[in-house]
């Protein structure tokens, strides 16, 4: 182990660079839908033996000896994002004879940047560098740090945050229920890298002794909270249709008539023996075809087809005004059994050069328009509202992607609230981006204590109960239905503001643990 520890901290130039690459991909390995969490021990220890290889001129200015540092963490996060979202490019191959030209920001563009918050964390990390447990700590702010600013800045993306990899399965997921992601991403970041620890005396055993308790906590807690009482719970009967659209089909105005009229087919099938007849029917987003501008009888066709009391919530592309000044929103409309719109509450988080441009006066100068195929451009809704079921139950609406943040999760949740999630992974095909999408959806499920009702095109379509388990789920690339007694909390005890107070607590502990041992360090020096 000393050797080999040896061997990377005196890397240089294009062998630390290709460590750090791969270092960083292999940690992709603890995400869905690998769930290798031992990849995570690997992965982060090398990271850091080559931060502790990082060692700057001595003539450097303090921005200069920061940069081998930033070098290592960048080269890191490129590796693994360039691992995790290598799928990312399927989106802008749908069209291919039309936005191929995309695929190489796509692929490599968006981990280029995204690894800037990597080296960011490592940077700052090696303020604070010494030779024992606290360059442990000092690295777990500062991913925790650099994590939470993934999530907020230049409209987020926290997407594979290091924490979901300490949490593999719902057993080792009820831990986000009291600290956060901010919190786990601190913890999985302190618990992955002390491996580091075993070269060297300094701290050993003290670091050693702190991740298996950690360890040992967080899975107690999680056997705790899988086999405490459960809460007061209502059902509802809730079916999912999972269409299977074919994207280059989708708008095509030659077969939308056959895709609405297999998706009313779908939601019309009789319950499997055993099940109840479906009060709420959930088709995902962007499933009915057209406009119901251009289509009116599609509402009367939906009214046929519901039975008295029921109640469906479709994903449509919904609009505002008419002629050069229409707006266009991806929305889910609630949809009675008379054919009314009941109710719409539109997309507020939307995903950027997917279903707008931003700077879009900018791009259009220079020939840019959109990156993936698509009828429109979406407007951002103003607000989201929880939209109303049968038997007097809420569904809190988050439409494909808002699913990840979560700070849009509604806290506090009104009573008898469930999560409704419709989306359109087809874009991605059978990839890991679909399972890393459900995982996001489970890991939502376990901090509001809220059930998830999760709608695909092409699937992962799933019923996910409070604690993160798939309760049941359709196979991805298939057509069918799923439908289920959803069991919902008359009330969640959950509260997302508690969480990240108490996860940017451990963060702040870890960073105050680091500044104490650096300063004990300079001062005994």
């Amino acid at each position: 182990m000393n050797r080999l520890a040896g061997n990377i901290v005196l890397l240089s130039g294009g062998k630390r660079t290709l460590a750090a690459v791969l270092a960083g991909a292999f940690a992709v390995l603890t995400q869905a839908p690998f769930d290798f969490m031992l990849a995570g021990f690997i992965s982060f220890p090398v990271l850091a033996w080559l931060l502790d290889g990082a060692a700057p001129a001595p003539s450097a200015s303090m921005l200069g000896r920061l940069k081998p540092s930033f070098r290592v963490g960048w080269w890191f996060g490129f590796g693994y994002f360039l691992a995790g979202l290598w799928w990312i490019g399927g989106a802008v191959m749908v069209e291919s004879q039309t936005y191929a030209w995309a695929l190489p920001f796509a692929i490599v563009g968006l981990p280029l940047l995204l690894a800037i918050y990597f080296g960011i964390a490592t940077a700052l990390a090696r303020i604070f560098w010494t030779d024992g447990i606290g360059r442990i700590a000092a690295l777990a702010f500062a991913f925790a740090l650099a994590e939470w600013l993934r999530e907020a800045l230049f409209t987020g993306f926290p997407w594979n945050p290091v924490g979901f990899g300490l949490m593999p399965i719902p057993l080792l997921m009820q831990s986000v229920g009291v600290v956060g992601v901010i919190g786990m991403n601190a913890l999985a970041v302190f618990i992955f890298a002390m491996p580091a620890l075993l070269v060297g005396r300094k701290h050993r055993p003290v670091g050693i002794l702190a991740a298996i308790a950690l360890l040992a906590a967080h899975a107690g807690y999680g056997f705790y909270s899988m086999t405490r009482e459960q809460p007061v719970a209502e059902t509802l009967q809730v079916r999912i249709v999972q269409p299977n659209i074919d994207l280059t089909e989708k708008w095509d105005e030659t077969v939308r008539d056959r895709i609405f009229a297999s998706e009313l087919s779908l939601s019309k099938q009789p319950p499997a023996t055993g099940k109840q007849k479906p009060q709420l029917i959930v088709w995902p987003e962007t499933s009915i075809p057209f406009l119901f501008q251009e289509h009116p009888d599609g509402l009367r066709m939906i009214g046929d087809m519901l039975n008295d009391g029921q109640t469906l919530f479709a994903g449509v592309a919904r609009t505002e005004g008419g002629g050069d000044s229409t707006l266009y929103y991806n929305s889910i409309v609630s949809i009675n059994d008379k054919g009314e719109i009941a109710d719409a509450v539109d997309k507020v988080h939307l995903v950027p050069f997917g279903e707008y441009i931003p700077f879009e006066d900018f791009f259009e100068r220079i020939g840019i328009n959109q990156f993936v195929s698509g009828p429109m451009n979406f407007v951002a809704g103003a607000n989201r509202h929880p939209l109303s079921t049968p038997g007097g139950f809420s569904a809190l609406p988050y439409i494909c992607y808002e699913i990840i943040f979560p700070d849009l999760m509604m806290q506090p949740s009104p009573a008898k609230s469930f999560i409704l999630n419709v989306t359109n992974d087809a874009w991605f095909g059978n990839t890991p981006g679909p399972y890393q999408h459900l995982r996001q959806a489970q890991i939502r499920a376990v901090e509001t204590g809220l059930p998830v009702v999760r709608a695909a095109n092409t699937g992962i379509s799933a019923f996910i109960d409070e604690k993160g388990r798939v309760l049941d789920a359709l196979a991805i690339e298939s057509q069918g239905i799923l439908d289920t007694s959803l069991r919902v909390p008359a009330n969640s005890q959950m509260d997302s503001r508690l969480q990240n107070k108490i996860g940017a607590g451990i963060a702040l502990l870890f960073a105050l643990v680091a500044a104490i041992l650096a300063l004990q360090r300079k001062m005994k020096n």
